[in-house]
């Protein structure tokens, strides 16, 4: 099990032996190929799409620590690669369109594999299916990695390294194009990004015959071994020594970036059968002799008069036979005529099918109408409550205003009068 951390995704030889892809038996030479040919796909749509060089390391990374836990038999390369530079152009902070990344990868293919130039449709189904796979590709890798993508490229401690040397600047240049073609092998996955580093640099000044200080060793000051500078060496000059990638279909899934699924992961197809007609004629050419006609035609009497009632017996076999197929028609007229009467109630059923659903929405369509007039009528007499209690409301503000409002001179006057008729009579009363 590959435990994956930040900055702790590294390998060793013996795991590297061991890969997924090997024990699904793909050979290391296929291996190292299809690992070469998904990279060049990476560093070529970036070149394509217009993304800096650090997108494109990164996306190789990704490829290299995605196959150290996937096989080559159950992922396709090409869309793998594809998902690769899309999540690279994210993380590096230069995202780019899944349209683009799908258009660059089929003009690619198409020019790969020698295939007919054709517009990719955006609106067709099969961009549909293609952007589909691409995002589900992602989280492939996404989760194999443990949503950790953090990467650490060996380009930024080569200046530094170089500078503490005092190496001349071509040395570095050179030392930078080592360390682009250090990200097409295992070495991502393998050794630090210090260590990569102080591999190319001692590649280029191999290259350039400068010396490096040896005493004391100066690979000591940059956290280095002498081991790991000379295996990345060895994997740089082994690299430099192969043929240039060609694509090997080993995957088992379908679907590609290509126009015709024929030319790769797709079955192999069978060799086609001969012609029935030439078979019998050869084997009339090679079964007799060459000499067969002319004893035939020296044939005795006898043989003449034994040859005749087998003739018979093979001219009443064809007659049985003729007999056996003219029985045999009307039956297969019958089975034709059940055929077409079934054909003719299915058609039949589909009929009444489309006119049940017909008369099943025109039934919603009134139910509807109704439920709408019936929410309509409610809401006119909820209205007409309303503006009822509004006037009530009115009417009873006016009553009470006017029985609050103050008496007039006059009846005051009649008020006063009355209660003090009123009081006299109580007086005389008591």
């Amino acid at each position: 099990m590959i435990y994956t951390a930040i900055d702790t995704f590294y390998l060793t030889a013996e795991q590297l032996k061991n890969s997924p892809s090997r024990r699904d038996g793909i050979d290391e030479a296929t291996e190292t190929t299809l690992q070469i040919y998904g990279c060049d796909l990476i560093q070529e749509s970036g070149i394509l799409l217009k993304l800096p060089q650090a997108v494109m390391a990164t996306g190789q990374v990704l490829f290299h620590r995605f196959y150290c836990k996937k096989s080559f038999a159950r992922f396709n390369v090409k869309r793998v690669a594809a998902s690769c530079v899309w999540l690279a152009s994210k993380l590096e902070e230069c995202p780019r369109k899944a349209r683009q990344v799908l258009i660059v990868f089929h003009r690619m293919e198409c020019r790969r594999e020698n295939l007919p130039t054709e517009h990719l449709d955006i609106s067709g189904q099969k961009y549909v299916d293609l952007k589909a796979d691409l995002i589900r590709t992602e989280r492939h890798l996404l989760k194999e990695m443990g949503f950790i993508c953090h990467v650490e490229h060996p380009h930024k401690f080569i200046s530094n390294y170089i500078a503490t040397l005092g190496m001349p600047d071509k040395l570095r240049q050179e030392a930078l194009y080592l360390a682009n073609d250090s990200l097409r092998t295992t070495l991502c996955v393998r050794f630090k990004s210090e260590v990569v580093a102080c591999g190319v640099v001692y590649a280029a000044a191999r290259r350039f015959h400068i010396p490096l200080p040896e005493n004391p060793p100066w690979w000591k000051a940059f956290d280095a071994d002498k081991a790991g500078i000379d295996e990345v060496c060895r994997l740089l000059a082994q690299l430099y020594n192969l043929p240039k990638a060609q694509y090997i279909s080993v995957c088992k899934e379908g679907g590609s970036f290509s126009t015709s699924n024929r030319l790769w992961d797709s079955p192999s197809q069978p060799v086609p059968k001969e012609v029935a007609s030439n078979g019998p004629s050869a084997n009339d050419d090679t079964g007799t002799p060459k000499g067969a006609s002319a004893a035939m035609s020296q044939e005795s009497g006898k043989d003449a008069i034994t040859r005749a009632p087998l003739e018979k017996a093979k001219e009443s076999k064809s007659d049985e036979e003729s007999k056996s197929v003219a029985s045999e028609e009307p039956g297969s007229k019958s089975i034709t005529v059940h055929k077409a009467e079934a054909g003719g109630e299915k058609a039949k059923d589909r009929d009444r099918d489309k006119d049940r659903g017909r008369e099943r929405k025109k039934e919603r369509s009134k139910s509807w109408d109704r439920d709408s007039d019936r929410e309509r009528e409610r809401e006119d007499i909820e209205r007409e409550r309303d503006r009822a209690k509004g006037r009530g409301y009115h009417s009873r503000d006016k009553g009470h205003l006017e029985r609050s409002k103050p008496h007039s001179s006059r009846e005051r006057e009649y008020h006063s009068s009355s209660y003090s008729s009123r009081e006299k009579d109580r007086r005389r009363h008591h």
